[in-house]
């Protein structure tokens, strides 16, 4: 039998935003095994209806988008956002972003012709708003879920990381898009200590009574965001792809994982009274919502109940270290090195004390960075996933 007519249509009601997210559910997951594919993990319903809300989600604070339904005989078969930071047009070119640059992201589809249609039609709408060249995926910013999981599909991602099916890269590749960057993630087993080396850096550090690392204040939560939202623009400011994280975006973020946030697991490093860098730490989330999830890959009531209970004491929980960040006057120094290793083996020791963490994830970290790229390996780390994020010219 043909199939009937693929149709790309505009979101444009309540309605149809619920149908672009609610696709993503149905398409990866089953009513009755749970998820088609085992390793995909749903971000929790109202969580993505706000994210793709002008309104709601401060992204749109400074960005312009369309986001795109495919339908065959009426059924939605696919989906995709077409986007542009207004942030991001204002960066310098040589760091991936700068004028004329456009993004689409959120593609989930259920076959090639789909995906290449909602990809065109992405690509004419960019077009039609001025942009020469498109950055993809983006889901929805670099601070979001950024680039197309190329691999590690054997095992589920960690909280705020993406997962996408293998089909995806040969589908996007076959549109025209080249590789222009690749975005790391490592397993570190923090069972164990860390190599000689890397002790004795640490013990170094805490024998100088001008570095302090302390915990974050969770009495003072919007002061302690502030901060490290300052030192985490100011550290990331020379990277590729870099966008600046607004205070509405960090307030906002806040206030969505402030469940995720325990103090024994975020550091400031003080070097002379000043803060200078910040590591991050979040109990897995994914890990949780797949043990209470129901049966179509979201959390029913009883299962929603127990995530909540979990949360507010996350133990056994493996552990996400998503940002981290050095001042830039520091950076390339050994301080910065040492502060690093400082902040990384005090969250490990806390991990595994009081959450039961037997492994942890770095990352994501940009193929280039050398500094992350060797802390990593110093604490015999591992990629353990790869996305890609591709360019094309309109």
């Amino acid at each position: 039998m043909a199939k009937a007519e693929l149709v790309i249509t505009p979101v444009s009601s309540k309605a149809d935003r619920a149908a672009f997210v609610d696709y993503a559910y149905r398409h990866n997951a089953s009513d009755q095994n749970g998820a088609a594919d085992p390793n995909w993990v749903p971000n929790l319903r109202s969580e993505e209806i706000s994210k793709f809300t002008p309104g709601k989600n401060p992204f749109w604070d400074h960005a312009r988008g369309q986001l795109f339904l495919a339908k065959r005989g009426g059924e939605v078969v696919g989906r995709i956002s077409a986007h542009i930071d207004e942030l991001a047009l204002k960066q310098p070119a040589e760091q991936g972003m700068g004028p004329g640059t456009g993004n689409w992201g959120a593609i989930e589809a259920e076959d090639e012709e789909v995906a290449k249609a909602l990809i065109a039609r992405a690509e004419d709408w960019l077009r039609s708003e001025g942009m020469t060249r498109v950055l993809a995926p983006m889901n929805l910013s670099v601070w979001e879920e950024p680039g197309l999981q190329v691999l590690g599909h054997d095992h589920p991602p960690m909280v705020m990381m993406a997962h996408h099916d293998s089909a995806y890269q040969p589908w996007i590749e076959g549109a025209g898009y080249d590789r222009v960057k690749t975005l790391y993630t490592y397993d570190l087993d923090v069972t164990k200590p860390f190599p000689p080396l890397v002790q004795r850096i640490v013990s170094s550090g805490e024998k100088n009574a001008k570095i302090r690392i302390r915990e974050v204040d969770p009495k003072r939560f919007d002061e302690e965001a502030a901060l490290i939202c300052d030192i985490l623009n100011d550290a990331w400011s020379d990277n590729w792809g870099f966008v600046p994280f607004t205070e509405k975006e960090i307030a906002y973020t806040g206030k969505a994982l402030k469940p995720l946030v325990h103090p024994e697991l975020i550091r400031v490093a003080e070097y002379e009274g000043e803060p200078v860098a910040f590591m991050m730490t979040w109990p897995d989330l994914n890990q949780a919502q797949k043990r209470f999830n129901g049966p179509k890959g979201k959390p029913g009531i009883f299962g929603l109940i127990k995530l909540l209970l979990w949360l507010r004491k996350p133990n056994p929980a493996d552990m996400r270290v998503p940002l981290m960040g050095v001042r830039k006057k520091l950076q390339s120094s050994r301080l910065a090195s040492q502060l690093a290793f400082m902040m990384i083996e005090y969250i490990r020791r806390s991990a595994t004390a009081k959450f039961g963490a037997r492994r942890a994830e770095i990352g994501w970290v940009l193929d280039d960075n050398q500094g992350m790229v060797a802390i990593a390996g110093a604490i015999d780390s591992k990629v353990n996933r790869e996305y890609a994020i591709y360019e094309k010219a309109l």
